[in-house]
């Protein structure tokens, strides 16, 4: 029979304070992991659904393939990245509650009116309705910068970076042989042409 000391198994009254101590750590009851198990699943269910209130809504194909066509032509290019252009929709739905409506309003303009360039465009939305050059900005902040809801969207493929792909690099790894930059970039000609848009208020971001 196993020695007992004031009801304690030999093991543990022979043990040091350290080890007495380890071993009531170590000794979890059935309630404890119950408890245990329960606030772990209340906090992923909690913690799932907070991420399903913030997260950007998936845009529609009707809505996507007005936002991509509006995007064309103020951009000027035949094709863009639709995975992209979903993700910048999604976020610039979120800004305001109306600029799902106001996106609608540069798609309807477009089909009416049937731009062949974007300066032409993005005038006469301006002149059918002020508020659609705050949309406009953030439409083109998207794709040239890849930021959109205040949000990096998307970085190396920004189109600013193709652009000036020829001549400057993404601010990231170096994609140059040794000293590249001591070569002169190649050379780029003035542009020449005029605002489509009026003048807003110069804002300097943080940095």
């Amino acid at each position: 029979m196993r020695q007992t000391h004031k009801g304690q198994p030999v093991a543990e009254w022979c043990a040091s304070p350290n080890a007495m101590r380890l071993n009531k750590l170590l000794r979890m009851s059935r309630r404890d992991v119950l408890l245990g198990g329960i606030g772990l699943s209340v906090a992923s269910t909690t913690g799932a659904a907070l991420a399903a209130d913030t997260a950007p809504a998936t845009p529609n194909n009707e809505d996507l393939s007005g936002f991509m066509q509006v995007s064309q032509r103020l951009t000027d290019r035949d094709t863009l990245n639709p995975q992209i252009g979903a993700a910048l929709y999604a976020n610039i739905v979120q800004v305001n509650a109306d600029r799902k409506d106001k996106l609608n309003a540069l798609h309807a303009l477009l089909e009416r009116e049937k731009f062949t360039t974007a300066s032409a465009f993005a005038h006469a939305a301006e002149k059918s309705d002020p508020k659609l050059k705050d949309v406009i900005h953030e439409i083109l902040t998207g794709w040239y910068r890849g930021i959109a809801d205040g949000k990096v969207v998307v970085y190396r493929s920004a189109l600013m970076f193709d652009i000036t792909k020829d001549a400057v690099y993404p601010k990231t790894y170096a994609t140059g042989g040794p000293f590249y930059w001591t070569s002169k970039p190649p050379e780029v000609a003035r542009p020449k042409g005029h605002p489509a848009l009026s003048a807003s208020v110069l804002v300097i971001e943080p940095t």
